[in-house]
């Protein structure tokens, strides 16, 4: 798996900080790692942006942004209103790519959804991913509303025939409500794939040093770590109707 390529369900579901905790854990194991950002927007010229927070709770880490728009928003539509070039799938992966030669493996971060448009002619993150042929990890929030947009994902993700590497909770709660119990099971069920781990939602509070500890305990072995499905299952999914 030297390109993994990393989308969400929407924005804010912790997309950012579980592709630190995959690129610190893929450390720990003594992989190299080249973190990509395809576009980068709601962020200024001299603003850190998300490649630069991986690199701050991952370590060491190649990081590369293809493009950086000042307004939040969609990445075509933040390229139109700033007056400056888009970035095309085939550019995106051309440069996961190239990365892909130098390093173990490429963590390629998208912005927003699969089907964000990035240019004019409706290009998308899906688009890029097909060109690569890489397989697409999707970030869930945990709690109500999140079965409707995985499952979205993940059809559309196998509707173009790309291997669907799992879904990772972007950010579980310490006191889970009824839906986030009862999501635990039914995640991977509407997606139809494994789930590959849960982040705890303080992650990005820790330390850089207590992240990288623990990021390992947070993903499953397919993403150099050590989570349990199933006994994450027993301990924080559904309890029995009363």
């Amino acid at each position: 798996m030297p390109i993994l390529v990393i989308t969400g369900t929407g924005t804010e579901v912790g997309k950012t900080v579980t592709t630190a905790a995959i690129a610190a854990s893929a450390r720990a194991a003594g992989r190299s790692v080249a973190v990509l950002k395809a576009a980068q927007t709601g962020v200024r010229p001299e603003e850190p942006g998300d490649v630069e927070e991986v690199a701050r709770l991952a370590g060491p880490v190649t990081t590369a942004e293809l493009a950086r728009y000042p307004e939040p928003l969609a990445p075509g539509t933040a390229a139109r209103r700033a007056g400056l070039a888009p970035v095309h799938p085939h550019e995106i992966a051309e440069a996961a790519a190239k990365l892909a030669t130098e390093h173990d493996l490429v963590l390629l971060e998208g912005a927003g959804g699969l089907l964000v448009r990035f240019d004019p002619a409706g290009g998308t993150l899906a688009d890029a991913a097909g060109l690569l042929a890489a397989p697409v990890l999707v970030v869930a929030t945990a709690g109500l509303g999140t079965l409707n947009t995985t499952e979205l994902t993940a059809r559309e993700v196998r509707a173009r025939g790309l291997d669907l590497a799992g879904v990772v909770i972007g950010s579980w709660p310490a006191a889970p409500d009824l839906a986030s119990r009862c999501n635990v099971a039914d995640l991977p069920e509407v997606a139809d794939a494994p789930l590959q781990g849960a982040l705890p939602a303080d992650a990005a509070t820790l330390t850089p040093e207590a992240f990288r500890a623990a990021a390992p305990a947070w993903l499953a072995p397919r993403l150099d770590g050590s989570w349990d499905a199933e006994a994450f299952r027993v301990r924080e999914g559904p309890r029995p109707f009363a």
